[in-house]
């Protein structure tokens, strides 16, 4: 069953093709969301025909007797259920049959926000698909990430160089309500400034470091395998206030970047092919070449869990020494 690519949809959504059913898939629930605040857009539904909740808080029954409800004192009813894979089997066969025979007059948009799991999803898909649109949201690799940086930028009548953009994607990384939010700060940094074509010393400015600084120092050690110097790094920016979160996506990017670049090479993937499926960029080639060099994959497993783990400990609070976990990662990954 084809996708629609997210522009793709966009498109349609633009010219006020809207279907009876969405499926948006993807583990990006920044860009689903956009969507669905586009879809609201072109509908226009008022209060009494708008409904959004997530499926593990609804009630099955009332979110389909809304659906299969004409709307009040309007031309359309719009329903978000969010999360559809934690349903249940007899929520989901009462979604399932509802989705093979919408109604004309409900916009039902539904998100489903586990690649794994949506691989069980063939016949809800196919369902979707029939009666309306299915679209993918996946991580955006770095080409992709350039060029969505670069129609934000456009957007707010700002433009960038190839660097300038791709500068801004590394320091930030892949998380796009950041990139957003960074995008906001350079236009109110140039809105007084004739010229809107922004440059690094922008980029660097507003993010807040200085032109001595090198905002990739971290992830060149990692890429590198220079595990005494990352480790030093670590030491480093959290001594100067960094929050352990923020050094821990400093140091997921390039981790990632290498699992998968390795996953390949003994995979037998030509190295061109690595290059564009890992979503590099030209200079990068290089990386291939040193995937010989590169952790084994059970070194990779091990530390990914224990960036999870990580993760976790930072957000809920229970992490007591945020270097040690920080370091304990480096130290698994190229023990």
């Amino acid at each position: 069953m084809p996708k629609l690519t997210a522009e793709k949809l966009q498109a349609e959504i633009t010219a006020k093709k809207i279907a009876p059913v969405y499926l948006l898939t993807g583990e990006d629930t920044y860009r689903k969301q956009e969507i669905i605040s586009q879809i609201r857009a072109a509908l226009q539904p008022d209060d009494f025909n708008f409904y959004a909740n997530s499926a593990d808080k609804a009630d099955m029954g009332e979110v389909l007797a809304l659906a299969n409800t004409a709307p009040v004192f309007s031309s359309t009813r719009m329903v978000v259920l969010t999360g559809i894979e934690k349903l249940r089997k007899d929520p989901k066969a009462a979604l399932l049959k509802y989705v093979s025979d919408p109604l004309s007059t409900t916009t039902l948009v539904l998100t489903h926000d586990d690649s794994k799991k949506m691989k069980t999803e063939k016949v809800l898909a196919e369902a979707c698909a029939a009666n309306g649109r299915v679209a993918d949201f996946g991580e955006l690799k770095q080409a992709e990430l350039n060029v969505w940086v670069k129609n934000k930028l456009s957007a707010r009548g700002l433009t960038g160089d190839f660097d300038t953009v791709d500068l801004l994607c590394q320091s930030v990384g892949a998380e796009l309500a950041a990139l957003e939010n960074e995008i906001e700060k350079l236009f109110l940094y140039t809105l007084e400034r004739e010229s809107k074509t922004i440059t690094k010393d922008d980029v660097l400015a507003c993010i807040g470091f200085s032109k001595e600084e090198n905002p990739f120092e971290l992830s060149n050690a990692i890429l590198a395998c220079n595990k005494n110097k990352a480790i030093k790094l670590v030491d480093k920016l959290l001594d100067d206030g960094e929050e352990p979160v923020a050094v821990l996506s400093k140091m997921t990017f390039p981790i990632l970047k290498m699992a998968r670049i390795k996953r390949m090479s003994e995979g037998g993937v030509p190295a061109g092919d690595i290059v564009h499926a890992a979503g590099l960029l030209p200079w990068e080639s290089r990386l291939v070449t040193a995937a010989r060099n590169y952790p084994s994959q059970k070194q990779f497993l091990s530390a990914l869990n224990k960036m999870i783990d990580a993760d976790a400990g930072f957000k809920s609070g229970s992490t007591s020494d945020p270097k040690l976990a920080l370091k304990g990662i480096l130290l698994t990954l190229f023990r």
